[in-house]
């Protein structure tokens, strides 16, 4: 393992009960001479500069003694097959013999670059119990301090670690979270690294030795445009000539937020699904409305008429992330590294959603997903690259609206670093807003789901008493201990 730069952690926490121990630059075990050549980035990519790095965490029931070095050379490893991640970005540019502007991410085989930064904290007074929370509870404080990078943005990775982890020990137990670029990857793309990081990590526990392999490599030769003068790409030119026009810092209100995570298990997301589908009279003709779009449905609904401020014809929208790749034709891997996700919404006004059913509004946002094919994809990043555009978080913010990110899909309980499964997945402070919802696989169970929901504090109150969206959920598996 490089551990470089080894000294006492400089930047205190913000949560008096969480101590920074120590820090170091972590670096790929083993890099080959190929790996100087440049990570170029596409459109999906670049229109995430401004964004915030993705920050989740996993909890863990008490590791075994000597874990944070366990973690830090199986970390090394797994940056070999993860390259990206210990590079920087790169602006490329020149006047002449004419304008042009293109980021990349890049390694070099050489001490210049930044690694991943991996700090060790201590929180001595803080037990799993305490950062699960009762289930009557919301997500408390003490968990925004357990990550890195709060107010950085992903074109900050020119000058910060494209991948920032945390291990803070508690009284019990370890929290293990990561701060990852946007520009870099997506969920999936993060999903995949840190399953990576822990099958290396668990089987260099087992078998006491260095581990070359792993299970699913990812594909890092991103994805470009084919039209009919042949490929577009790799090297994009932004029509920029100083981050300045496009850089756009948002100055996060998460603290004024309250956060709750609020379980659904299999039963009744299936009773969900199945009176959705029953109000729209779907059968085996047509294709029917699924799981997720339904309890979608309801979380747009009763959050909505839980703003009881908003006027009835005010427009709501709902807006999912939805993963491309198997989208594109012929699909991309799963294994695709980078990012391949964008969203789709339906819009209504207040008065449409809350005087129609469940079934309804889970209809409009089935159809949202099914026209989201190959060529619509196409067509967003054709469109993209005659304008290209760069995303501004103010671009999200809608006190009227609901945004669905994450999915229940991946695969954060299969992360097993050599001691067991997670006691939960949570989130850092960073990409929260008014009415943004982080969907996670529940704990228990294929099929149970666990929504981290964002509210002002009177929507979440007005929430935490609404009789169809209480119903739903389930209180009694709503935290690890059943």
């Amino acid at each position: 393992m490089d551990g470089v730069n080894m000294e006492p952690a400089q930047k205190a926490s913000t949560h008096p009960a969480v101590h920074h121990i120590s820090r170091c630059s972590i670096k790929p075990e083993c890099v080959s001479d190929e790996s100087n050549q440049p990570f170029h980035l596409n459109p999906w990519d670049l229109s995430l500069l401004n964004i915030p790095y993705i920050q989740k965490g996993l909890l863990f029931s008490k590791p075994p003694p000597s874990i944070i070095d366990h973690l830090k050379d199986s970390l090394s490893l797994t940056l070999t097959h993860f390259l990206p991640l210990a590079g920087h970005l790169v602006t490329h540019k020149q006047d002449n013999p004419s304008p042009s502007y293109s980021i990349s991410v890049e390694y070099s085989n050489n001490n210049n670059n930044p690694g991943v930064e991996f700090v060790h904290a201590v929180a001595a007074d803080v037990s799993v119990a305490d950062v699960l929370s009762p289930s009557d509870v919301h997500v408390p404080p003490i968990v925004q301090s357990l990550f890195l990078l709060d107010e950085a943005i992903s074109h900050d990775g020119h000058t910060l670690p494209l991948l920032a982890v945390q291990v803070t020990e508690l009284v019990d137990g370890i929290f293990i979270a990561c701060s990852f670029n946007h520009v870099v990857g997506d969920g999936t793309s993060y999903w995949n690294f840190f399953n990576a990081w822990a099958e290396i990590c668990r089987k260099m526990m087992v078998d006491g030795k260095h581990v070359d392999n792993i299970s699913c490599p990812p594909v890092l030769t991103r994805w470009f445009l084919d039209d009919e003068n042949g490929h577009v790409g790799p090297i994009i030119n932004l029509p920029f000539s100083h981050h300045d026009e496009f850089i756009h810092r948002y100055v996060s209100t998460a603290v004024l937020l309250r956060e709750r995570v609020f379980h659904f298990s299999p039963q009744s997301i299936a009773k969900l699904k199945a009176k959705a589908n029953a109000e729209c009279n779907t059968n085996t003709n047509t294709s029917t409305i699924s799981s997720f779009q339904a309890l979608s449905a309801l979380v747009w609904r009763c959050v909505t008429r839980a703003r009881r401020h908003l006027p009835s014809h005010q427009k709501t929208s709902c807006s999912l992330a939805i993963n491309n790749r198997s989208r594109l034709n012929p699909p991309l891997s799963p294994d695709y590294f980078g990012n391949c996700v964008q969203a789709v919404s339906a819009t209504v006004t207040v008065e449409e959603l809350l005087s129609h059913g469940i079934g309804w509004a889970a209809w409009l946002l089935h159809e949202a997903v099914n026209e989201h094919n190959d060529s619509k994809v196409r067509r967003w990043v054709e469109g993209w690259m005659v304008s290209p555009s760069i995303y501004k978080i103010s671009d999200f913010i809608n006190p009227c609206s609901v945004m669905l990110s994450s999915s229940p899909r991946f695969n954060m309980y299969g992360c097993d670093f050599g001691w067991g499964k997670a006691e939960a997945v949570r989130s850092g402070s960073a990409n929260k807003m008014d009415g943004s919802v982080t969907s996670y696989p529940g704990r228990h169970g294929v099929g149970s789901v666990d929504l981290e929901v964002s509210l002002l504090p009177e929507s979440m109150t007005a929430l935490d008493s609404d009789p169809e969206f209480m119903d739903a959920v389930s209180l009694s598996l709503s935290h690890h201990h059943q």
